[in-house]
Order: C-alpha cells, then structure tokens, then sequence
C-alpha cells in the first residue's frame, strides 16, 4: 500500500494504491467522497485489494487543494468538505479518473481489466465512468445527482451496479424515481435499492453506517466485479 503519482493531461497528481496477494490482477479505480483519499477511502482500496484487485483512489480535488484528508466527524470538516464539492469541477474529475484507469491498466501488477467504484461524490462520478470512458464494469453508491445525468444513459455499454439508499437525505424520493425509470429498462444496469437506509449507509464510522445494508451491498458488489472483470 503506497502513495504514487498519476500523469494526467493537466498535469500530476497523487494516489493511493493498493496491492493483492497475487498479480496480475484486475484493477480498480475508486472515486472518493467529499472527504479527499482519507482513511475511509484508502480502507476501502485495502478491502478490494484484500479481494484480490488491485485498488487505486486518486486525489481527485488536486487542483483546488492537493491533500486533501478531512473526515465526517466535525461540523468544520462538514463544511470544508460542501465547500470542496462547490468548487469540484465533475468533467475535470473524469477526466482524472480515466487518467487513473489508464494508469491502472498499465500498471504490471494490473491485468489490464479495470472498472470503477465510488461513493456519494464518487456514486456520481462512477455512474460517469460508465457513460464517459472504457471502464469494463462500475459500482455507484448512493450517487448524487444522477436525475440531472440520465440523458448520458444511453452511451453505456458495460455492466453498471448502483446502491441507492431509498432514505438518502441527499436525494429526494422523486428524483430516485427520475434515475429508476430512465436506468431500470437497461439490462447492463442492475439497480439495488436499501429500503430503510439513509446516505452512506457503507461508511464504516459515518453516523448512518449500517452494518448489514453495508456488508449486503459490499458482497453484491464483489459478486459484480467477480463476474465482469475475470480474466
């Protein structure tokens, strides 16, 4: 587990890299929450690579602040963290994650196969991993803004599994209902909806985590990448 440099079209930034057991294997990107690569998202790389892929989460709020480490616990956090969200800018996001899954599949601990995970933030920007780049599969949890993203739907031509958190405080029931009907008809698509869970059901730690909601949408999603990133 290290810190590298990825070569991206404007310019170097960093990430976390996670290595399994065994190599070649296939890889792939994590796109973080509002919190920069902090420790959540680096234990999230750890658990993939602990599941046999090599895991790779970049610091994608590089051009406003490299570094970026903060965590959930502090109201100060909190709004350093929707200040960073406010001054993201998504298109150059993707295009520093499709720099990362270059990067990863040129990497000789890779076998060339990559998708795509992310979360809040992250949901969003997976969910344009699989409309906007080659990601050979990708998993959104609880995606923010997808309602206003549905018409990029059609360019997607590998598998997609979203987590949606049916009480998420983030995304109003109409608006999951606006991703549903415009996703659901898509058989790469698979929709997975947690009845009763709210925003970041999976951040171990994170005030709504809830360990079965978690560990279901955790199993579904290594079940997924099993089944689409074999060799």
């Amino acid at each position: 587990m290290a810190d590298i440099t990825i070569k991206g079209p404007d310019g170097d930034f960093a990430a976390y890299l996670a290595l399994p057991s065994k190599t070649p294997a296939p890889g792939i990107v994590v796109a973080q929450e509002i919190f920069g690569v902090n420790q959540v998202m680096r234990d999230v790389c750890d658990w993939l690579a602990g599941a046999g892929y090599v895991a790779c989460c970049p610091d994608i709020f590089w051009r406003i602040e490299p570094g970026i480490q903060i965590t959930d616990q502090s109201d100060a956090e909190w709004k350093r963290a929707f200040e960073l969200f406010g001054l993201f800018d998504v298109d150059k996001g993707i295009v520093d994650l499709k720099a990362t899954l270059a990067a990863l599949r040129n990497h000789e601990a890779c076998s060339g196969k990559a998708g795509a995970a992310g979360y809040c933030l992250g949901g969003k920007l997976a969910y344009l991993m699989a409309t906007r780049s080659d990601s050979d599969a990708s998993v959104s949890y609880y995606g923010v803004g997808l309602a206003d993203l549905t018409g990029e739907a059609g360019q997607i031509t590998k598998p997609l599994m979203l987590h949606v958190a049916a009480k998420d405080q983030f995304v109003p029931p109409e608006q999951q209902e606006q991703v549903a009907a415009a996703l659901g008809g898509n058989p790469l698509i698979t929709l997975h909806t947690y009845a009763a869970q709210d925003h970041a059901f999976a951040r171990v730690g994170g005030q709504h985590y809830d360990k079965a909601a978690a560990e279901l949408a955790n199993q579904r999603t290594l079940d997924f990448f099993k089944e689409h990133l074999a060799l």
